[in-house]
């Protein structure tokens, strides 16, 4: 007899949406949307609707320790107990702390379950404790963003999503909605049927853009260009609120002063927009009231993206846009928890002068001998670095070193868990408790397990619970119940909790994060946290942490004519679902006609998609949904997709965009070749 139960999507993505699981035993039968959120309201992606299933109880599944007995990669492995796999663990991870000291052991995890709990709770304690390298993760997604909003606004939450439906005027600005931000489209038309405007800012036309009333197809990594040519026609049309600027905005002056340095005309030219959109968009803001601008991710990953991100955020201070509901910047929701994230991960164990390093550099700093002290033992959890990184090749290079000690601690086998020495098999959501806030909506969640572990698969918490204890670590700290660590995470005294013990929030309930009882309104309940105390278009915080005190813009200059663009696919989140029959199939490469032509290619030929960090081979689909000049391929896939075993993370550069170090995936330059035409050649461009 199966029965339904509450749970919540802890994909990295974010809606967060709540669940309903339908459960017959220990199975997943099926996964559907629940009203438990009123955000997400019954509706969830067909990615997890049909992939959980056979992602909890499939073959790729990881039910119990393993431990490797073949050359690394080669994804040969033979059962062991848990004991063993500890054991092994210990004495490996020791042998280097002995030698090199405990900052030659480094965690090496992303967003792969976005609850508190799993995420990064007792796994970090244990890190901690251990005295271990830090690791700074932002830099691989969201980090740029993060960055940029902070620095503008401060730690104050932006605009709930659920107001957009408020909006007469809405600016989706590179965010694939319906793939990566679902429930948007949910409140875009709500807006639209009480007559508001939708505005697209894509280089691909996106499924939201054939809904768009004007889509303007920008070039990666020029969107600060047109940002501050929005900004200068503002300025000519008198769409400026003065005395909203003389009150609430810092460094105005300055940002202006760069910003007429690209007017509408060489604007056009630079982004590649007409000049006729940038002028209506122009118009349209400044007279449409409410209107809010609602971003993505996607525009972060470029050199110039902090730049971009800032330039977006200033366009409603200038305009005046906040203070009123509906209005303003969707952003910053990760502000509206109450969250004591150092009390979670107990910060206080950190031994001082432990060194940070960015998780963009790992696959160079494993491979870099004269590294004092060098990385040689890596614990990889939540993340499939060998799909997600940049610079794939590298990184493939970097974990099949024979002489770094990889433990793996995973649901299903991966890419990258096919180079662990030890694999401990990690519980899914269903089979454990969590907290999930969310990054892109301000409703607080918790569920429990719906289901059993599987095999004999452990939560993250007890996984490093139990190697604290093998290491020797004694503190109640490394002891925690996660009730405990739920009521670690959240400061259940704060008026936002609404009287409620985080560890004790209804499943059944959805908690919205209100500031006296009321949804956040910037400049009417909530205020910028910035050391001035107002918008800062120019930063010194920026300034002195990345050198970057306004919005700047550098052209990239490359050999090769095209740029690459990686966008998340309505089949996989990122590359969680990779293993799965459905995300099996090799991704197409999108490309214009005016480019194919050049090239004389026609659609469906296998094409060779290269420069010098690597080559991938891929299926051609001729369109007109990408730009001229841009070509388009989904990320996530992976290797068993593709002929070479490569695919489009071998082709991202590794150098770093202009604020929080961050990782420049859009920044890829490539040609595209008929495959037919180059097989004598094949070994080029790749290491």
């Amino acid at each position: 007899m199966s029965v339904q139960k509450a749970s919540v999507c802890p994909l990295d993505c974010p809606d967060t949406c709540s669940l309903a699981v339908t459960v017959s035993g220990d199975r997943v039968l099926a996964v559907r949307g629940s009203k438990v959120n009123p955000i997400t309201h019954g509706a969830i992606c067909a990615k997890v609707a049909n992939s959980y299933p056979e992602f909890v109880h499939g073959p790729n599944r990881l039910r119990y320790p393993l431990k490797r007995i073949g050359p690394k990669g080669g994804g040969n492995f033979e059962r062991t107990s848990w004991e063993q796999a500890l054991d092994t663990i210990r004495d490996r991870v020791g042998t280097v702390i002995d030698r090199y000291g405990p900052q030659a052991v480094l965690p090496l995890n992303y967003a792969g379950p976005h609850g508190m709990l799993a995420g990064d709770s007792m796994s970090l304690r244990f890190f901690h404790g251990l005295g271990a390298s830090l690791l700074s993760r932002n830099p691989l997604c969201g980090g740029i963003r993060s960055a940029a909003y902070a620095g503008t606004f401060g730690a104050t939450p932006g605009t709930p999503l659920q107001q957009v439906s408020l909006a007469k005027l809405i600016i989706v600005w590179g965010n694939n909605a319906t793939v990566c931000n679902l429930h948007l489209m949910r409140q875009i038309n709500a807006a639209k049927r009480n007559g508001a405007k939708l505005v697209v800012i894509d280089p691909r036309r996106v499924k939201v853009a054939e809904q768009a009333h004007l889509h303007l197809p920008v070039r990666p990594g020029t969107d600060v260009v047109l940002a501050w040519a929005i900004a200068v026609e503002l300025e000519r049309l008198g769409g400026l609120d003065r005395a909203f600027i003389d009150e609430h905005v810092l460094g105005f002056d300055a940002f202006m002063e760069a910003a007429r340095g690209y007017p509408p005309e060489r604007a056009a030219e630079i982004s590649g927009v007409g000049l006729n959109d940038i002028r209506t968009l122009a118009r349209w803001y400044k007279e449409a009231s409410p209107a809010v601008i609602a971003w993505g991710n996607g525009l972060e990953r470029n050199q110039n993206g902090g730049s971009g991100l800032r330039a977006i955020a200033a366009l409603p201070a200038l305009a005046g846009k906040f203070g009123v509901a509906g209005g303003g910047l969707v952003g910053g929701a990760g502000h509206a928890f109450p969250k004591t994230l150092d009390k979670l991960t107990r910060a206080d164990f950190v031994p001082p002068q432990t060194r940070t390093i960015n998780i963009l550099d790992v696959g160079r700093l494993l491979l870099d001998d004269n590294l004092n002290p060098p990385i040689k033992a890596l614990f990889i959890y939540n993340h499939n670095p060998l799909i997600v990184h940049p610079d794939q090749n590298r990184m493939k290079q970097a974990l099949a070193r024979e002489d770094v000690f990889v433990a793996g601690i995973e649901v299903a086998m991966t890419d990258s868990m096919a180079y662990a020495d030890v694999l401990l098999p990690a519980c899914t959501h269903f089979e454990h408790a969590d907290l999930y806030p969310a990054y892109g909506q301000q409703y607080l969640q918790r569920a429990e397990a719906v289901i059993a572990p599987v095999g004999e698969s452990l939560p993250n918490t007890e996984i490093f619970r139990r190697l604290a204890a093998k290491f020797g670590l004694t503190d109640p700290a490394f002891g925690a119940s996660d009730a405990e660590l739920m009521d670690a995470a959240l400061r259940s005294d704060d008026p936002r909790m609404q009287g409620l013990q985080p560890s004790r929030i209804p499943v059944d309930r959805a908690i919205k994060m209100q500031y006296g009882g009321a949804e956040p309104v910037l400049f009417d309940n909530v205020v910028p946290r910035t050391p001035s105390g107002k918008i800062e278009l120019l930063s010194q915080t920026l300034g002195d942490r990345y050198g970057a005190i306004l919005p700047g813009y550098r052209p990239l200059v490359s050999q090769y004519p095209l740029t690459l663009i990686t966008p998340a696919s309505d089949k996989r989140i990122t590359s969680t679902f990779g293993a799965l029959p459905e995300s099996d199939a090799t991704p197409v490469l999108e490309m214009n006609p005016d480019d194919a032509a050049r090239r004389e290619l026609t659609d469906g030929t296998w094409v060779r998609v290269w420069n010098d960090l690597g080559e991938v081979f891929l299926p051609l689909q001729i369109t007109t949904v990408v730009r001229p000049g841009v070509v388009c391929s989904e990320k996530g896939a992976w290797l068993r997709t593709s002929p070479n075993g490569q695919t489009v993370s071998a082709l991202a550069p590794t150098h770093k965009a202009d604020l929080a170090d961050g990782a420049c995936f859009n920044d890829a330059r490539v040609e595209v070749q008929a495959r037919s035409d180059i097989l004598a050649h094949s070994d080029e461009g790749s290491r």
